[in-house]
């Protein structure tokens, strides 16, 4: 009895226009996620961790840490580094000086300024914990 009741509600459900309404609503209003966009917020969100830890080695210019990061599968183009190397200066995070290339135009070295190196040891802190985190989480 029970059984039949929900068929025949089913039956009606299907038949009804809202439902169709509803259908097209939510085909047009809800896009299918593109995993490669998670993926890439994902490695943006990392890039400026990254590229503190690496200038805390050495100095570097920036078709170098594009290189290291590409070479490390963070697939990032210069175009991204540029304003995210302004902005961590304006910051005070980092500094630069230019030297002549013998190849070419000079180039612009960055390194990490003390401040830098306390603002990467407390991404070095938080890091570990979100680590800890997610595999707490997706690790059953």
């Amino acid at each position: 009895m029970v059984l039949l009741f929900v068929l025949s509600l089913s039956k009606i459900i299907n038949q009804s226009p809202w439902v169709e309404l509803f259908y097209q609503e939510a085909k047009t209003k809800y896009k299918p996620m593109k995993v490669e966009n998670t993926k890439a917020q994902m490695r943006k969100g990392i890039l400026e961790y990254c590229i503190l830890s690496l200038l805390s080695r050495k100095e570097a210019y920036a078709s170098e840490l594009v290189g290291t990061l590409k070479e490390a599968s963070l697939l990032v183009v210069e175009g991204t580094i540029y304003p995210l190397l302004t902005r961590l200066k304006n910051e005070g995070l980092l500094s630069y000086r230019w030297e002549e290339s013998s190849g070419g135009p000079p180039r612009k070295y960055y390194s990490i300024t003390p401040l830098g190196e306390q603002f990467l040891a407390e991404l070095d802190n938080t890091w570990a914990l979100l680590v800890s985190s997610v595999e707490q989480i997706t690790k059953v």
